[in-house]
């Protein structure tokens, strides 16, 4: 097959045409054609994508659990996911610090642009304000409360309570182990069938992503342009060092932090680990959402890094809910950075009380876009700065957002890939390490036309 049938080089060449072309939409104000003509296709893409991430958890983790020996491995298995994701975060938030201190963003921040920042974004701020005021008034126990849910059905209806649908697949699963196998081999059996249908769902969406990914950077330019290309300019001239800190964070981690731990503990080469998730990572970059990309993250680790579907099943989703490294290190950047414009000194407890907090606040925050600028008002509460201070971001904040989505996808695929090592379920991709969805469109297809 040519290079540019190729699905990742087609997600590419989107995704550079789609920034440019935003650029000159931007430059020529052509902002509301691309928000009513190009825009949409994109938040088709991200629909379908989201459509079919419900039933491909509920039916994933079900299926992973009950094909478990015994509760013993599961315990197993799931405690060494949560341990690695909540070391990962903490790490991801270190370096975050240490970066964003030795750097000292806030500081190169002109008066007058602070100012403005301010008063453009003070509507949002106040919005995002009331939701983290919201979430503060909840009691201790209150997020151990939500994931249990009351009704599956109405959990199942928003993507937003993805960790309801995690407890409840979990639960279920456990329930489909501890029954004798000849009455749960039927249920087994139909989740088996629909993990198979929305898997080939998943590959049939992903053809038109290049498509998608143009309209997703194309609208994401122009809505972040609204004084013009000009507007960008001074925008990132203003808030340049500070994505600079943000982005070499996510970078040490992404490219430091897991390649180390991958090389510790499984015996995969980063040669062939980094081209392999690489459609997942542009997926996420596209995005801005773990939970969207959820679908094509569980394809690449089975289909092009060699993780069992035993583990992939449970890791993935549970990382899709509770992983953030990006985002938890993005929300400690931002606090300092928020500190430093505004003169305010954090010492070295109120750093600290930075990373208790963001961990927790990583584990409860929505994967979808934008929600870690919710969390980051509570955190920025915790230390006593000023909430109002996340004007000082939002205007950068969907370019950050989309890094920090690929961080935080890597990490899935990252922890995946240990724990499968680790549980002898690492094996060589069945299609090796650049597996194409076109290709098993095209086997599929052929294979119905024999069967008709």
């Amino acid at each position: 097959m040519p290079w540019y049938r190729k699905l990742h080089w087609q997600i590419i060449i989107g995704l550079v045409l789609g920034l440019v072309f935003g650029v000159v939409a931007a430059a020529m104000g052509w902002n509301e054609f691309v928000a009513d003509w190009i825009a949409p296709f994109g938040t088709i893409f991200i629909n379908l994508l989201t459509l079919i991430a419900v039933p491909l958890v509920l039916a994933s983790l079900i299926t992973g659990v009950a094909s478990l020996a015994d509760l013993k491995k599961l315990s197993r298995i799931g405690g060494k996911t949560i341990a690695i994701y909540l070391a990962t975060t903490v790490i991801a938030l270190i370096i975050g610090l240490a970066v964003v201190n030795i750097l000292q963003p806030g500081k190169t921040v002109p008066e007058d642009m602070r100012d403005r920042l301010q008063q453009t974004y003070q509507e949002d701020v106040e919005t995002r304000t009331g939701i983290a005021e919201e979430a503060k008034e909840r009691g201790p126990l209150q997020p151990l409360v939500d994931i249990v849910p009351g009704n599956f059905f109405e959990s199942a209806s928003s993507n937003r309570n993805m960790l309801q649908v995690v407890f409840v697949a979990i639960f279920l699963g456990i329930g489909l182990l501890l029954i004798p196998k000849e009455k749960a081999k039927p249920l087994i059996a139909i989740f088996d069938s629909l993990m198979a249908l929305v898997i080939m769902l998943v590959e049939i969406i992903m053809l038109t992503a290049p498509v998608g990914v143009f309209a997703l950077l194309a609208g994401t330019i122009t809505s972040i342009a609204t004084g013009g290309l000009a507007g960008i300019l001074e925008l990132l001239t203003a808030l340049g060092y500070y994505c600079i800190a943000v982005i070499l964070g996510l970078a040490i981690h992404t490219f430091v932090t897991y390649p180390v731990l991958l090389k510790i503990f499984t015996p995969k080469s980063l040669r062939n680990f980094f081209p392999a998730i690489a459609p997942a990572q542009l997926v996420a970059f596209s995005t801005s959402s773990s939970g969207a990309t959820l679908p094509v993250t569980m394809e690449v680790a089975e289909k092009n890094v060699g993780v069992s579907e035993e583990v992939s099943s449970f890791v993935l989703p549970l990382g899709a809910t509770i992983n953030m490294d990006g985002t938890g290190l993005y929300q400690a950047v931002a606090a300092v950075f928020i500190a430093q414009t505004l003169g305010l000194g954090l010492d070295i407890g109120a750093q600290i009380t930075i990373v208790l907090t963001a961990v927790l606040a990583s584990i409860g925050t929505a994967a979808v876009p934008s929600a870690g600028i919710v969390m980051l008002v509570i955190i920025l509460e915790a230390v006593n700065i000023p909430s109002a201070g996340i004007a000082l971001i939002l205007g950068v904040d969907r370019i950050l957002d989309m890094c920090r989505t690929v961080t935080n996808i890597t990490g899935d695929l990252t922890v995946a890939t240990i724990v499968a090592s680790s549980e002898g379920q690492l094996h060589a991709p069945p299609h090796g390490p650049h597996y194409d969805p076109v290709d098993s469109i095209e086997e599929a297809f052929e294979e119905a036309q024999g069967i008709g």
